[in-house]
């Protein structure tokens, strides 16, 4: 079955994510680690930027918790998969956020307070998120930096990229029964070394936009590009 034309709003968010993403795995690599797991970040609010950061953190690995009191988006965030589990109190949250960290496993917690509230509670008991999003100007950032003055660190943009660049592909309609096949396809066109670019291959459709899912993005080189347009047609415009 041919897959339509996906939105604007879509492109525009997987580049997004996908620009997220690379912050936390640079975070992650200059620690000597493969991914966030076992990390806790801080994503702040939805819908944004807490969308984004929770979905890039659940694809790089890292145990994320967001805060908001808006119902639609936090509806939202559970039907696309940014996040698992939606609760009322840190409490809850903390248990959830414990047990994954303990394992290492990416989880996405939602909390139905607003972020300047479960920030102070934050504080108050001495949970220390390892990684914050940019300050910004609201209630919240007396909060934020009063963490980094813990050694909580924000999330920096990831260094220039221009000998790369961001492509995008519908799943071809011979693969649409076997998706897992057409993700062979392209990594067996990566670098080798390219451990980020492997992993956002392999996880990011489980947790973009229900729309996103059926595409498959993937930032490479111009001589990678060229090998996979050769291999299954050109990319997607936005």
């Amino acid at each position: 079955m041919p897959i339509h034309q996906p939105t604007l709003e879509t492109f525009t968010f997987i580049a997004r994510v996908e620009e997220t993403y690379a912050s936390l795995m640079q975070f992650a690599s200059a620690r000597g680690l493969e991914n966030l797991g076992g990390i806790l970040l801080f994503a702040g609010e939805f819908p944004e930027p807490g969308r984004t950061l929770a979905v890039a953190g659940n694809i790089a690995g890292a145990a994320t918790l967001t805060a908001s009191t808006d119902p639609a988006a936090q509806k939202q965030a559970l039907r696309e998969g940014a996040a698992d589990f939606l609760v009322t109190n840190l409490d809850e949250a903390l248990r959830i956020l414990k047990n994954e960290i303990r394992k290492r496993e990416p989880v996405a917690v939602a909390v139905s307070i607003p972020p300047e509230t479960i920030l102070k509670e934050m504080l108050g008991r001495g949970v220390l998120p390892d990684l914050l999003p940019p300050l910004p100007s609201s209630p919240a950032q007396h909060s934020l930096s009063a963490f980094i003055a813990q050694g909580a660190q924000l999330i920096e943009a990831p260094p220039p990229r221009p000998a790369s660049k961001l492509h995008i592909w519908p799943i071809p309609s011979e693969y649409t029964q076997r998706p897992a096949a057409f993700d062979a396809l392209l990594l067996e066109q990566l670098p080798l070394p390219d451990h980020a670019a492997r992993r956002w291959l392999r996880l990011s459709p489980r947790y973009l936009s229900p729309e996103a899912r059926r595409l498959r993005s993937l930032r490479c080189d111009g001589e990678t590009a060229s090998k996979l347009i050769a291999l299954v047609g050109p990319p997607l415009q936005p």
